[in-house]
């Protein structure tokens, strides 16, 4: 799922709901779309949405034809984004600056690292340019996505077994160890989407495998996020398992992906691939 911010910066008027609906309305050309937007009031119990039922942290008022409503507490952006990763190809958020993902900035023409268009008004917004840059993003991707992905396979009436590996930022090898920070990875462009695709290949091949999912994340990964994981579909549990193995230890052997390490003391890359 691609996620776009999209922030005012000064724009005043309706501007920004005029580029929202427009960059959604274009988006949803593509594949469905899914929208959050901060709303102080909602911290304060001013929102308008009151839910139907009494009790619960989280509320889903549901309709017939699939449309719902849902209050509770406790989410951050981040986990609306998990949950929007599981069905939407993309993801519009409106009015959180703090988003560590591209940005689409009205009001303003400054380009910033993150920013991949700014415009002061609606019209000038080319939103075929904004849907091309935003293809070219590294995508957000979660485990559950990938599952739910190979679940629907077209060979997923012959699996018996899905099994899945998620690598994250260790903050220690030892106690006594300076605490990472974050990783940093980079990738050699081209060459490392299609050495994947080649290992997703040649794992499909296998008899009773049926469908193979590696992701590994670029940029900064920070201590405690997930950096990669690999999902198998198989017949049953034991050709599952061990592909899973492989894929994992052949996508560090065969993908060149680089690493550097950033501790509360040092940085250093590692030398050997990741």
């Amino acid at each position: 799922m691609h996620v776009l911010g999209i922030l005012d910066r000064g724009a005043g008027g309706d501007a920004l709901e005029r580029v929202v609906d427009r960059t959604v309305d274009r988006l949803a050309q593509e594949g469905r779309v899914g929208v959050i937007r901060y709303d102080a009031t909602i911290a304060d119990g001013m929102h308008a949405h009151e839910p139907t039922a009494v009790g619960g942290d989280v509320i889903y008022d549901l309709g017939a034809d699939g449309d719902w409503a849902a209050s509770g507490t406790g989410m951050t952006v981040g986990d609306a984004l998990d949950q929007l990763a599981v069905n939407c190809d993309y993801a519009v958020v409106v009015g959180i600056e703090a988003l560590r993902h591209p940005k689409l900035v009205v009001g303003s023409t400054d380009l910033e690292d993150d920013v991949i268009a700014a415009v002061k008004a609606s019209g000038d917004l080319d939103v075929d340019a904004v849907a091309t840059a935003l293809a070219d993003t590294e995508p957000h991707v979660t485990l559950e996505a990938l599952v739910e992905r190979v679940k629907r396979s077209p060979n997923a009436d012959q699996a018996g077994a899905i099994a899945t590996f998620t690598g994250r930022v260790r903050a220690k090898d030892d106690p006594d160890d300076s605490r990472t920070q974050y990783l940093e990875f980079e990738k050699y462009e081209g060459i490392a989407e299609e050495r994947m695709a080649a290992l997703e290949a040649d794992l499909e091949a296998r008899d009773g495998v049926l469908e193979v999912e590696l992701e590994h994340r670029t940029g900064v990964v920070e201590d405690g996020e997930d950096i990669v994981f690999v999902v198998v579909l198989a017949g049953h549990r034991t050709e599952a398992f061990r592909t899973v193995e492989d894929g994992i230890n052949r996508l560090k052997d065969e993908v060149p992906l680089f690493k550097k390490e950033v501790t509360v003391d040092d940085e250093f890359w590692v030398h050997e691939r990741s």
